[in-house]
């Protein structure tokens, strides 16, 4: 991978970090972390909206667009229907995670795309890892906090909250599957038609030679 590759990595990596703090009672961890995904987010989707066919105005418009969406709507999401160590601290949280950042970052390379898409996954499992270890009490002995277990899980207690999260997670994982095939054929049409448009049916050039000859 390159420098900028890695450097673009560590850095969704660090924020991924704090994603598991969003459903926090506090809201300064969804605050924070919310005003700089708004901004990035439009920056990371730049080949995405090439992909699309978008003009310069249509990126701009989908970019303040977005900025909307996760600005408002989705904080307002997380404030609503998420409790504090629920199923967003959870593993197949940190792989939903992934896939949408893979869905957000096409590339020209695959394994750069999912470079990108497991430093999310990284981040976020880190968080997850260092809760669980915080929730190891060692002073005088070994003692389990009531927390313990409630970070690095697979299901919880809530068995709505359970369906809800594999089923977003089984709805990513048939989109980021879907995604090459999609991106392939848009691709292809654009150089279909710019073959079209550009290309004639026959070389100027060569008739005006044959009419000299002639």
């Amino acid at each position: 991978m390159s420098i900028e590759s890695g450097i673009v990595a560590a850095g969704l990596c660090s924020v991924s970090g704090m994603l598991p703090d969003l459903d926090s009672d506090s809201g300064i961890p969804l605050r924070e972390t919310s005003l700089f995904v708004s901004a990035v987010v439009p920056i990371l989707m730049i080949h995405r909206f090439r992909d699309l066919g978008f003009s310069t105005e249509d990126m701009a418009v989908a970019s303040m667009l977005l900025y909307v969406a996760i600005r408002f709507i989705a904080v307002e999401f997380f404030k609503r229907y998420t409790v504090h160590r629920g199923m967003w601290h959870s593993v197949p949280a940190a792989a939903i995670a992934g896939l949408i950042a893979y869905l957000v970052m096409p590339c020209q390379s695959e394994e750069l795309r999912l470079f990108k898409s497991l430093a999310v996954v990284l981040g976020f499992l880190v968080h997850l890892i260092m809760d669980e270890i915080w929730s190891v009490d060692t002073s005088g002995g070994i003692r389990f906090k009531k927390s313990f277990g409630t970070a690095l899980k697979f299901f919880g207690s809530d068995a709505l909250a359970n369906l809800s999260i594999y089923a977003k997670l089984a709805l990513l994982l048939v989109l980021a599957w879907e995604d090459g095939a999609i991106v392939d054929r848009i691709q292809e049409r654009d150089r279909h038609e710019a073959t079209y448009v550009a290309q004639p049916f026959f070389d100027f050039d060569e008739v005006q030679e044959w009419f000299k000859r002639r």
